[in-house]
This record gives C-alpha cells, structure tokens and sequence, in this order.
C-alpha cells in the first residue's frame, strides 16, 4: 500500500495521494482579499497542486465547500461555474462554518484522480 505526501510538514501534508486519487486542502495565502478574491485564490492554488500530481481541475471527483457567510454562495457559484470546465462538475458540499483563522472567508477540500 503506497501513500505519497507531497510537502509534508509537522501538521498536514500539501497533497496527499492514496490509490490514485490526490486530497488536499486550499486556504487563501492573502487573507486581505476579498471573498471573490480568496476564492479565485484558491482556484489558481488547487491548479497548481493537481498538476504536480498529473491531474486538472476536470478530473474533480469531490469537493467540499467551507464558507463563513452563505450571502457570499452567489458569487462562490459564479466563480465556480466560470473555473470549471463544462460537464466536470465533481460532487460538493457546502458549508457555513467557522473557520481556523477568521480571516479565512472560503476553504476548500479537493479530491481529485492522480495519475502518480
């Protein structure tokens, strides 16, 4: 059984991949963005960890959403709709929680095939 962790640290690993499928975690590195702004952040993050596993954003099979206010959904599905490429819609959640930091106003959690 082969795991392989791609920058692992203390506390999480960037991205984890387990039988050909990669989970990972994106927060916005800018925190002074707005929430259109984080999320597309987060876009452009979660890219760039499916490429270092030899995957795109087509090959989404799951994501969950983590928002702190719900009036914030509209513009997240406008987003995403946009990013997306069409008829790649992996299946979501989503979420209003309290996030880790309360800066952070979007996370997302990614689950995506790998082809590592």
């Amino acid at each position: 059984m082969s795991i392989t962790r791609i920058n692992p640290s203390e506390k999480w690993s960037d991205v984890t991949v387990f039988n050909q499928m990669a989970h990972f975690v994106e927060v916005a590195e800018d925190t002074s963005a707005d929430f259109a702004g984080q999320t597309l952040q987060l876009f452009a993050q979660a890219e760039q960890n499916l490429a270092l596993v030899g995957s795109d954003k087509s090959k989404l099979i799951s994501v969950t959403i983590y928002v702190t206010d719900f009036t914030n959904l509209a513009t997240f599905n406008e987003l995403w709709v946009q990013w997306l490429p069409q008829g790649c819609a992996p299946s979501r959640a989503c979420l209003k929680v309290e996030l880790a930091d309360p800066d952070y106003l979007v996370e997302i959690a990614f689950v995506a095939a790998a082809d590592v």
